[in-house]
């Protein structure tokens, strides 16, 4: 079984707890680390239990319980890219002393344990921002958030997502009719660098489902305190999900709550290909995701490649 729990999420800090019967992993790490262990202890999980962070970004509402966490946890790894690393321990007494750093390339595939990982670059004003698509057996769950758009690549790599955690972090109108904001910072947010509104994450969800997607769940995250409401993102998505929208079922994560503990579904069978040239029977293509360990470099403490 492979679940999703969203230990929270919002504007002040984000973080998420991915598990399967041998895999514990977390996604970001915003809260606060008394928060994040407090949360996962709600969620039947210890922090020596975790088999890694993964890191969408540098920005402090997605890794800003870090350092913390891992001078705690020494062990602990880090999955990143080299650039989200290289700011991260510049910028982090203890985390520029932690060893145990898994470093991918965008794009890159691996596996922890029986997850198998897909990343892929997003538009955000970060160094490299990523997202994921995680798979364990058929099960697929789609990982959104920290995007000003979304492009071609994000909508074909989460397509075959059965969950699909989205970022709404904000309507429209709320945000123009914000007086805490200045101008500028309002540009940011609404520009192709910035975040996903809720209209715009409804547009996404709308052009997955016309294409075929086997889309069950949305969870919608990353909601502004000041500028959106679970109930009007919510709405939103009904509203402008496209059709097969009124069948999915949609929730928002909380920024100070631990959600249930979401079920990922299996991807339906799908029916037989044609007969290939070479005379076989097509079958489905598994998730294009990478077998081998030197997917990811580990790095000590000096930088230097570990085998």
């Amino acid at each position: 079984m492979f679940t999703l729990t969203v230990l929270g999420s919002g504007s002040a800090g984000n973080c998420a707890l991915l598990a399967t019967d041998q895999c514990r992993l977390l996604v970001d790490a915003g809260l606060s680390a008394r928060q994040i262990v407090v949360r996962l202890e709600q969620a039947g999980v210890r922090p020596e239990e975790l088999d890694g962070v993964l890191l969408t970004h540098e920005h402090c509402d997605h890794a800003g319980g870090l350092e913390v966490l891992c001078r705690k946890h020494e062990s602990l790894p880090i999955y990143c890219n080299p650039l989200t690393a290289e700011v991260m321990r510049r910028e982090g007494n203890c985390l520029g002393k932690h060893r145990n750093w898994r470093l991918f390339q965008t794009g890159a595939d691996f596996e922890v344990k029986d997850v198998a990982v897909q990343t892929f670059a997003v538009p955000h004003d970060a160094v490299e921002p990523v997202n994921f698509m995680f798979h364990h057996g058929r099960a697929a769950l789609g990982y959104l958030t920290d995007l000003g758009f979304a492009t071609k690549l994000v909508h074909e790599r989460v397509r075959a997502a059965t969950t699909l955690l989205i970022e709404t972090n904000h309507d429209t109108a709320l945000l123009n009719a914000d007086t805490k904001r200045p101008w500028a910072v309002k540009q940011r947010i609404t520009s192709r660098h910035g975040h996903l509104s809720n209209e715009a994450a409804a547009g996404v969800v709308a052009t997955l489902l016309a294409g075929g997607a086997k889309l069950r769940r949305a969870v919608l995250g990353h909601l502004s305190r000041d500028c959106n409401r679970p109930e009007l993102a919510i709405e939103t998505m009904r509203r402008l999900g496209g059709e097969g929208v009124a069948e999915l079922e949609i929730l928002a994560a909380a920024q100070g709550e631990v959600s249930a503990r979401l079920v990922v579904a299996d991807r339906p069978e799908e029916p037989p290909a044609p007969e290939a040239a070479s005379g076989r029977v097509g079958e489905e293509a598994p998730p294009r995701v990478a077998r081998k360990r030197n997917d990811l470099l580990q790095l000590d403490l000096f930088g230097t490649a570990a085998a």
